[in-house]
């Protein structure tokens, strides 16, 4: 069964035909809320809206690890995210969609390992490639069968939030190579690896980064609700192509 994290802008499927919704109690305490459970182009799929239903919770108070531990005990056996994000990269403007290869993690402060008792061993994971190789390929084989452009590399720069960034950090998280900046990318990637459960993601761009392009003197958020609402559109037509193979 495929699990679907939605960010900004995806706080639902529309096409997913929905059989329950099940409350999840976690030794981590509660999701971000119900899991919804249906199938999608005949497929058994789980939903979960990352900041609530509502769009409530702030990327930094996300309790990332309930949210990963309730998708693989419910029986997922991947993990697909979906996040709004900002473009860096000229090219990576508004509505683009990427499919990121890499992350830099500029998070703080927040739990990001289920190891984290006092009696418990040290665990380390491997993160060298922290999307899973044939997920990314599977999502790049439904844009292409969806017949949408997805950029097929990406370095994203996972950032506090929940405030967008100045000019100076973008420059800054450019000349470290990142080409989008988001706020909930880690440490659900981390999170995901160290469970088993493999992970990619679908980044929607709704804006130029702070003081690129349009954004140059600083960000119009009025055209983002827009951006949003046509490229999530696109990242569901992919997603329902995802499930037809």
């Amino acid at each position: 069964m495929l699990a679907i994290i939605g960010g900004s802008g995806l706080t639902s499927l529309s096409s997913l035909e929905i059989e329950r919704r099940e409350v999840a109690r976690t030794p981590y305490g509660e999701p971000s809320g119900a899991l919804t459970f249906g199938t999608l182009c005949g497929r058994q799929v789980v939903f979960l809206a990352r900041h609530g239903y509502g769009h409530t919770i702030p990327p930094h108070r996300v309790n990332y690890r309930a949210n990963i531990y309730a998708l693989k005990h419910a029986n997922a056996k991947a993990v697909v995210s979906v996040a709004s994000v900002g473009g860096i990269r000229a090219e990576f403007g508004p509505g683009a969609l990427v499919v990121p290869h890499q992350i830099i993690d500029y998070t703080w402060g927040r739990t990001s390992t289920f190891y984290d008792g006092v009696e418990e061993p040290v665990h380390h994971i491997d993160f060298t490639a922290p999307y899973d190789p044939a997920l990314r390929q599977r999502i790049l084989a439904a844009a292409a069968e969806a017949g949408e452009h997805a950029f097929d590399f990406g370095i994203y720069a996972a950032t506090q939030g929940p405030r967008l960034e100045t000019a100076a950090e973008i420059d800054r998280l450019e000349r470290d190579g990142a080409d989008v900046v988001g706020m909930t990318g880690m440490p659900e990637a981390a999170l995901a690896r160290e469970i088993g459960l493999p992970y990619a993601a679908i980044n929607v761009v709704a804006n130029h980064a702070a003081g690129r392009a349009a954004s140059a003197e600083g960000i119009e958020f009025a055209s983002i609700e827009q951006v949003l609402h046509e490229a999530m559109a696109r990242v569901r037509h992919i997603l329902e192509c995802m499930c037809e193979d």
